[in-house]
């Protein structure tokens, strides 16, 4: 027997900051947190690279919004939407890093145990730039991060989840992750590596 769900929505970021597109699930659900207010039964959370550690979330969750960067093949910025079998379906179009791999074999693991949210979107944006260790995102993707809210919000409302702005937006930003320090406090080009050695790489690959 399914047990009862104690969240009504989870709404979920992945991504890894650290590698420029990759952060777009993170930083939509900063900006959601900061910008709007909701109830008790309503989990906004930063799921990262976690992985399994994800499980009992998703396994507590009535309904899931995912957001997260995701190659579709599509131009940089593009959007995608999914719902429900659709979601690990696109997630795993193409792999672009663990994080991904990790998140299909959470749903995999709910769906054996029955344990399902009933409703899941995924909000995906194409990714203009992933090899750029310490990078934020790129102009066209960090674009589309009020349409992903909105897309998010439209279907909160439409599940009858109450939300509301928050009168006072909270400040996403005061730690050293937060958006605009990231971005203000990277180093020039010649003080960090960003890339990474084009020989290493490629004498690794010889071997």
């Amino acid at each position: 027997m399914q047990t009862m769900k104690h969240i009504q929505l989870l709404i979920l970021g992945i991504g890894n900051i650290l590698w420029a597109d990759e952060g777009f699930g993170v930083r939509c659900v900063e900006a959601l947190d900061a910008g709007w207010q909701f109830g008790d039964d309503v989990k906004l959370m930063d799921g990262g690279t976690q992985g399994l550690y994800l499980l009992p979330y998703i396994e507590d969750a009535r309904r899931l919004i995912v957001f997260d960067a995701v190659d579709y093949d599509k131009q940089p910025g593009e959007m995608v939407v999914a719902h429900d079998d659709d979601v690990p379906r696109f997630m795993g179009a193409k792999k672009m890093s663990l994080h991904q791999t990790g998140f299909q074999e959470v749903l995999a693991c709910a769906a054996l145990a029955g344990k399902l949210p009933e409703s899941m979107t995924l909000i995906g944006v194409q990714p203009e730039q992933l090899e750029d260790y310490g990078g934020s995102l790129r102009d066209v993707v960090k674009a589309r991060i009020p349409d992903a809210l909105e897309i998010a919000l439209a279907h909160a409302a439409r599940w009858g989840i109450a939300f509301a702005p928050r009168v006072s937006p909270q400040g996403v930003d005061s730690g050293a992750l937060g958006m605009s320090s990231y971005e203000a406090g990277r180093p020039s080009e010649e003080q960090a590596c960003r890339y990474g050695d084009e020989r290493f790489f490629a004498a690794s690959t010889e071997q």
